[in-house]
């Protein structure tokens, strides 16, 4: 909402107050005032003058030389604008003004001819270019023949104004109008404010026995008011109207609109005119548009209506969209003599609803929808009335016809001032209590401690105690109420367990080079079922379905991290992206039910895609494209952070490469999760290149966590390595034998580590060699050979017996 100071110091004097001070006030008072801007940059030197005389430039053919006369004296002005005429009262920059942007006026000579001044257009004195009326647009203003020669011009054109910006959450629709804003400001500043009664002279002639109203569903119009006004002449809006709409970001068109926008501003209740000549009908029908029925509204739109829709008619066809846009046909034009004004009351959902529909979001529709005041409906329009009497000559014939059945009952609030202190931790005395309902203008009872509030029709919003304490509390003073801190002994922060382990597992994964993500909980049908972990399918889930879902790319919810993982790599891939590393911490929808009558389990896992260069050092022309092992080595490492002892067992797992795809398990032969390369289909399916993932169960991961924090002594004694390499059959996997050497060498072994695997010449078909660096360390001492020689031979002993393994020659 736009609120301009000079409009508000109509109805409330508030001079008093530097509009930044005034500002602070509001939004202490609970409304937020998000900017303090001038209309215009300041400008001075600027007046009123008349052109005298008008003549072709001697040696100019698109400039005038005009004789210019300011009440002081006669100026001579070269003009290139084409719309300068003789007799035209303009805006003048005089020798020594100032215009917008520091831009001074001097005595100059244009083509020979001297020129003393300036004839401005607005958007030379600041206006912005949107609010500037069409006629004005490529040229000069003219003012009104009611203006006198020398005026300031500046405060004619209300530039020197000043406009608050308010920030109004959707309960203060009171405050979308600016008697709203008025009742604001005085009850904020502790002073009167009243709206003022409206005052119009009409005819003998009733409404009613031109117009007559019928509304066929009262629930969505309680109120419809047709008034009549005869005899209207259609021409500019006075300069002070203009003013107003200009300072509220609204163009001037003609007095009629104007007008009815004037009275939109300031009571916050739309209005509309009608044509009555070219509306057709001595009937006004609102009603619910059938299905398939067309209107073209004011922007010459054809728009398709359905039942959701309210609309206007003549018995017969639409004229208006309610609370939304009326109808071309109907629309008041310069030849228009016979107004039909409504003033009507919409149901909020109806003209919400409508307004959405149909992407007309108005002035209008934005009051509507919030609710407007059912006592100031039939006001605004007698408001409008008088207006278009004074403005337009328009002679109102008595009454409106209406429909009314509107409920303008004020809402009852019972409030206790002991329960008040209480919530507040205030002492606020019941008299403090009594004048704060005084400011607000709410009349009430009170009977000691209680007191019965009776809320005015205005403030819609104020329903519940709580709606009252929260008036009490903010016209009392939020800085006011008292503040303690908190009693008690004092306890430190911290992070629990859970939270600790979540950000380390985060720093990991970033630590080893991945990139965080946050994809969509939502996925498509195929994909929720796509690339499940073993342990969440053991547990047989249903994928959640939406019950109204936005599409059906996000129509369930996951049971993976991993298709939208694959999905951002693939919107990446597409873009020259190639080198990706992702990874994300997040949760999985487990549900059991067919039909999901409970809240699913959320389950926490820790998920990662890698596609592309791993290193790459191009001076030394050497690179290492991601592969299995750099997964698994991701894996290996966030596990051993953990302190966890797993095993990779090959398996097979939809939409992953068969022979490349791993289940993690705990010692305990718990699944864990997964770790392998996604299946050679799907990346192509997905257009992307060969992609390594994992999926761990980041839940179980953090249950079973039980690491101790400890610190080990920096060996002083030296240590000892010895190479082995063994042959064994294809089959045997290398970390079994891995586990053997560590239990058959303990405790000297420290590391083992496998550093080559060979096939091929030299080796039987169907076996293979494998070559382990052992480390062997005794920390409280140095080892003799003999020990080292005695633990290598139990090692050949024992994976010579466990797993028939050979010391290759």
């Amino acid at each position: 909402m736009l609120v301009s100071l000079n409009w508000l110091n109509d109805y409330i004097d508030v001079n008093d107050y530097k509009p930044e001070d005034l500002a602070e006030i509001i939004t202490k008072t609970g409304i937020e005032v998000e900017s303090v801007n001038p209309v215009a940059e300041a400008a001075k030197g600027i007046v009123v003058g008349r052109v005298v005389s008008c003549e072709q430039h001697p040696n100019a053919e698109k400039l005038s030389l005009c004789q210019v006369d300011i009440g002081e004296g006669i100026l001579q002005i070269v003009c290139g604008a084409p719309n300068i005429a003789e007799g035209q009262k303009v805006p003048v920059a005089t020798p020594g003004a100032v215009l917008p942007g520091n831009f001074k006026i001097n005595k100059t000579k244009l083509r020979g001819e001297v020129s003393n001044g300036m004839i401005c257009s607005l958007q030379e004195l600041g206006v912005d270019e949107k609010d500037v009326p069409k006629e004005y647009q490529e040229g000069i203003y003219v003012f009104p023949e009611d203006v006198n020669l020398g005026d300031d011009a500046v405060s004619l054109l209300n530039l020197n104004d000043i406009i608050i910006e308010l920030g109004l959450t959707p309960n203060r629709s009171d405050c979308l109008s600016m008697a709203g804003v008025a009742y604001e400001v005085a009850a904020a500043l502790g002073r009167e404010y009243k709206l003022a009664e409206e005052e119009v002279e009409t005819s003998n002639e009733k409404a009613e026995k031109m117009v007559k109203v019928e509304v066929e569903d009262p629930q969505a119009n309680p109120y419809y008011g047709a008034f009549i006004l005869k005899d209207v002449k259609v021409g500019k809006s006075p300069l002070w109207i203009q003013n107003r709409l200009t300072a509220a970001g609204i163009r001037p068109i003609n007095n009629v609109v104007d007008i009815t926008n004037f009275v939109l501003l300031e009571y916050g209740q739309p209005l509309h005119a009608f044509d009555f000549d070219r509306f057709g009908s001595s009937r006004v029908v609102t009603r619910r548009a059938r299905s398939g029925e067309k209107i073209t509204t004011l922007d010459d739109q054809e728009r398709t209506l359905s039942p959701d829709h309210l609309i206007i008619t003549n018995g017969e066809n639409a004229h208006a969209i309610a609370g939304v846009m009326g109808g071309a046909e109907s629309e008041v034009q310069e030849n228009t003599t016979t107004i039909l004004l409504e003033a009507a009351y919409f149901n909020p959902a109806n003209v919400r609803q409508a307004a959405k529909d149909h992407g007309l979001r108005s002035e209008a529709s934005t009051r509507f929808e919030k609710g407007v005041d059912p006592n100031r409906v039939e006001r605004a329009g007698i408001r409008a009335c008088e207006l278009l009497q004074q403005y337009a000559g328009a002679t109102v014939l008595e009454g409106p016809a209406k429909f009314d059945q509107l409920d303008r009952s004020e809402n009852k609030v019972q409030m206790n001032s002991l329960k008040i202190n209480e919530r507040l931790g205030t002492e606020i005395s019941n008299e403090e209590i009594a004048y704060i309902l005084e400011r607000l203008q709410f009349t009430y009872e009170s009977n000691g401690d209680e007191f019965l509030v009776y809320a005015p029709t205005r403030r819609g919003d104020i329903v519940l105690f709580e709606d009252m304490l929260e008036e009490v509390a903010r016209i009392y003073g939020y800085d006011n109420l008292p503040f303690t801190l908190p009693s008690g002994a004092a306890h430190a922060g911290g992070l629990s367990l859970e939270q600790k382990l979540k950000r380390g597992m985060k720093a990991y994964f970033e630590g080893a080079g991945l990139d965080e993500t946050i994809t969509y909980s939502l996925t498509s049908e195929k994909q929720a079922a796509m690339l499940v972990s073993k342990e969440v399918e053991e547990l047989t889930p249903t994928p959640v379905k939406l019950a109204m879902p936005m599409s059906e790319d996000h129509s369930h919810m996951r049971l993976s991290i991993l298709p939208e993982l694959l999905q951002s790599i693939s919107y990446n891939s597409a873009r020259k992206q190639q080198n990706i590393a992702y990874y994300e911490l997040g949760t999985v929808f487990i549900s059991q039910e067919e039909e999901v009558t409970k809240q699913p389990h959320e389950m926490l896992r820790a998920s990662g895609a890698v596609t592309g260069e791993w290193l790459a050092h191009p001076w030394q022309q050497e690179k290492k494209v991601v592969d299995f092992f750099v997964v698994k080595g991701i894996v290996e490492g966030l596990m051993k952070w953990l302190d966890l002892d797993v095993k990779y067992t090959k398996a097979k797992i939809e939409g992953m490469h068969p022979g490349r795809t791993a289940v993690v398990t705990t010692a305990e032969e718990e699944i864990i999760g997964f770790v392998g390369q996604v299946h050679p289909k799907v990346q192509n399916e997905l257009g992307i290149k060969d992609t390594f993932v994992f999926d761990l169960n980041a839940e179980m991961l953090i249950d079973i966590y039980q690491k101790e924090e400890a610190f080990e002594t920096i060996p002083r004694f030296p240590s000892v390595n010895r190479d082995i390499a063994l042959v064994v059959e294809d089959s045997v996997p290398a970390g079994h034998i891995e586990k053997t050497i560590y239990e058959a060498g303990a405790p000297l072994v420290k590391q083992v580590r496998v550093f080559d695997v060979y096939q091929g010449e030299h080796l039987e078909e169907g076996m293979k060699s494998l070559a382990y660096r052992l480390l062997y360390l005794d920390p409280e001492r140095t080892l003799k050979d003999e020990e080292v020689e005695a633990a290598h031979e139990q090692i050949l002993k024992e994976v010579k017996d466990k797993h028939n393994a050979e010391l290759r020659a």
